[in-house]
């Protein structure tokens, strides 16, 4: 059964007053006296909120999942379908990123330094950003808020940088509430920041049994060193945690029964699997559960994605994945089952037209009932993180650093299960897994980290994590047919139509800009 909020919090008030006082103040201001823990519980719930990004209310801002969007649109493998509301055109259209007055690059810049303004408020309580706790209990919290903090920064500089370059003047750097308007700090300083907070939450969250996935523990912590050690080109350190956190903290690579809805078993018409929607689902390592009293509805991420909810999607706004990526697949790759090109039914047999045929994702991403615009206050989880992340970044890493074998194994580990065995009499390779030896094991060098990052696209589409690849890749993508604007075109990773332009409340009211 659903928890009424949240973290699991034992009192269930406590977290109301945290959504209630914290989250509904200024970015500065904390509940008086409150614990430590009940502070980060309120920047947890942030994550989901709507509104967090400044406006009341733009239907794009609901937190990180609305920004998971954007990501997805500036990577290209999210295409917009159709405009019937305006929602997302700017970006597609490619005007927001560079109209420093469009409040698309508004909405995160204030989101996550709202989200670096708590962490530094609870810091500050700690003891200061220089302080060593003593206590577990502090440990522990001080390690959650590094942790927000270096995750705020570091989308910062994903989304508001063209990728790494050392010497760059990037954005300005908080590091105690109450601070002045900053000057530009360079990457390599902001990049410094994020590393130490994140190597010092990995040894304050040593032990720390957090009550559910919402919270950030040690696994968590180090899934975004890894990922931040990746976007600076240290695929060495990338490497070293990713291989860790498959190892050691007992999380299991999503099964195709969970990958995709579908007939898992040959010969049968029974579907099943599928969804996206559960925070327990063993693979998850961070998410957001997702509960009546949460106060989701059409604003939300299932309200942008989800045919089956209420949604922009069930009315004709749709969200698919880009063509061109789409059938880069290969045919007995299970993933392409997450996409709809025709007429699907819901589970009371109502068919959802798709007029024109578009890819949208109805078979990877939807509410629990599938009952056509059933969902309408949302109850599907969110997710943030989950273990195949660090598989895929493994592989990747390894390859960069030209240990092809290795970065082959572990890849295979997850694609043995993203592919389907053949009843074909004339196909050689009938097993899965003979099927991924026969086209993986012939790649080495560029071809094999071109596969591992089209690997990727695969199989994060819809999760915010293709834009990280995409940059820190230092890809080129040509947008498909299916693409509103600019069909055809290639948009190279430092395009500054790929990545966001600082805002202009930040140049108004920042004397250094």
């Amino acid at each position: 059964m659903k928890k009424i909020l949240l973290l699991s919090i034992a009192l269930s008030a406590l977290t109301v007053s945290c959504r209630e006082e914290f989250l509904e103040s200024s970015p500065t201001e904390t509940i008086a006296d409150a614990p430590a823990q009940t502070k980060l519980n309120g920047l947890y719930v942030m994550m989901i909120n709507t509104g967090t990004g400044g406006t009341d209310l733009d239907h794009d801002d609901f937190g990180q999942k609305g920004y998971d969007i954007y990501s997805d649109m500036l990577s290209q493998d999210m295409a917009l379908e159709a405009t019937s509301y305006g929602w997302y055109v700017a970006m597609a259209n490619m005007t927001a990123q560079t109209d420093f007055t469009n409040t698309m690059n508004y909405k995160p810049w204030r989101y996550y330094y709202r989200m670096i303004a708590g962490a530094n408020q609870i810091i500050d309580a700690l003891g200061g950003t220089d302080f060593v706790p003593t206590t577990d209990a502090d440990k522990y919290a001080m390690g959650q808020a590094k942790a927000l903090r270096a995750y705020a920064y570091f989308y910062l500089m994903q989304f508001y940088t063209k990728g790494y370059s050392a010497s760059e003047a990037a954005i300005p750097v908080y590091t105690k509430a109450g601070m002045p308007a900053q000057p530009k700090s360079t990457q390599a300083q902001v990049y410094a920041l994020i590393v130490d907070d994140l190597t010092k939450a990995v040894n304050y969250l040593e032990g720390f049994q957090r009550t559910n996935k919402g919270m950030i523990d040690q696994s968590v912590a180090k899934g975004l060193l890894a990922y931040t050690y990746a976007a600076i080109d240290q695929p060495v350190q990338a490497a070293k945690l990713s291989k860790e956190i498959i190892n050691d903290y007992g999380y299991t690579s999503t099964t195709k029964t969970e990958t995709v809805r579908m007939a898992h078993s040959a010969g049968s018409n029974v579907v099943s699997g599928g969804g996206f929607n559960d925070l327990k689902t063993p693979s998850w390592m961070w998410g957001f559960d997702i509960a009546v009293v949460n106060g989701l509805d059409l604003v939300s991420w299932w309200g942008q994605v989800d045919m089956f909810s209420y949604s922009y999607a069930s009315v004709g706004t749709r969200k698919g994945i880009d063509l061109g990526l789409y059938n880069n697949m290969k045919a007995r790759d299970i993933r392409r089952n997450q996409f709809v090109m025709s007429t699907i039914n819901d589970s009371e047999g109502t068919p959802i037209a798709t007029t024109p045929a578009r890819n949208f994702p109805g078979n990877k991403f939807f509410d629990l009932n599938r009952i056509a615009q059933g969902q309408r206050q949302i109850t599907a989880d969110y997710i943030f993180m989950r273990v195949d992340e660090f598989y895929f970044l493994a592989a990747e890493s390894l390859a960069k650093t030209g240990q092809d074998a290795e970065a082959k194994t572990i890849l295979k580990q997850v694609l043995y299960n993203r592919y389907s065995d053949s009843t074909d009499p004339a196909e050689p390779n009938k097993t899965a897994a003979a099927y991924v030896d026969s086209f993986l094991d012939t790649l080495t060098g560029t071809a094999l980290q071109t596969e591992i990052y089209n690997q990727t696209r695969f199989e994060f589409w819809g999760e915010g994590k293709s834009y990280l690849a995409f940059k820190r890749n230092k890809a080129t993508v040509t947008r498909g047919s299916n693409h509103l604007f600019f069909v055809g075109t290639a948009f190279p990773y430092n395009d500054p139509r790929v990545s966001l332009t600082i805002p202009q409340e930040e140049i108004v009211n920042n004397p250094h800009f």
